[in-house]
């Protein structure tokens, strides 16, 4: 796939997680907090959760993309095996995700949380839309980028669409919140 191609995808997934969040906000307190269990996330939590994924990731992708050798060719961009296979295994698939573990640090769970998390959710998402503007003066292929594993690193435009992936996850997991 072209990487032009790869970006306006990204872009247009990160447009409707926006909207998919704004939504969110005409919501009360109690529907946002309110959880199907003690052990599982409510919405804002869900939310919370890639808020501090976007933390790492951003300024990470941002320097990345500022120190980078800039081209003006539409080079292609293909995953590696571990990155697509790790990419795939994020989105929901046939209504049910993969079960995973997550981080103690990225963890929400019981936290005191208000709508402020979506506006810094939509905040983070914008400055999504903002990098990825200006990954089209970048080879996707060929900048490198830490993940949160220590010692590996993605191609740019696998970690794009790992944490966008990631976001779409969450938000499907946030809007199945909502109907228990």
């Amino acid at each position: 796939m072209k990487q032009s191609e790869l970006i306006a995808d990204l872009k247009s997934r990160t447009s409707n997680l926006i909207a998919e969040a704004e939504a969110f906000k005409k919501l009360s307190t109690e529907q946002l907090n309110a959880k199907p269990s003690p052990s599982s996330w409510s919405v804002l939590e869900c939310i919370e959760h890639l808020n501090l994924y976007g933390d790492f990731y951003l300024p990470e992708i941002e320097g990345r993309i500022l120190s980078s050798q800039k081209i003006k060719d539409d080079p292609s961009f293909k995953s590696g095996w571990f990155g697509e296979k790790t990419v795939q295994d994020m989105l929901p698939e046939n209504g049910a995700v993969k079960k995973m573990n997550t981080f103690k640090n990225k963890n929400p769970l019981n936290s005191n949380l208000t709508v402020a998390s979506i506006d810094r959710f939509i905040k983070q998402q914008e400055g999504m839309l903002r990098l990825l503007d200006l990954s089209s003066s970048v080879r996707l292929e060929k900048v490198k980028t830490k993940i949160t594993l220590p010692l590996i690193k993605f191609k740019l435009g696998t970690t794009f669409r790992f944490g966008i992936y990631h976001n779409q996850r969450h938000i499907w997991q946030a809007n199945n919140v909502l109907k228990h």
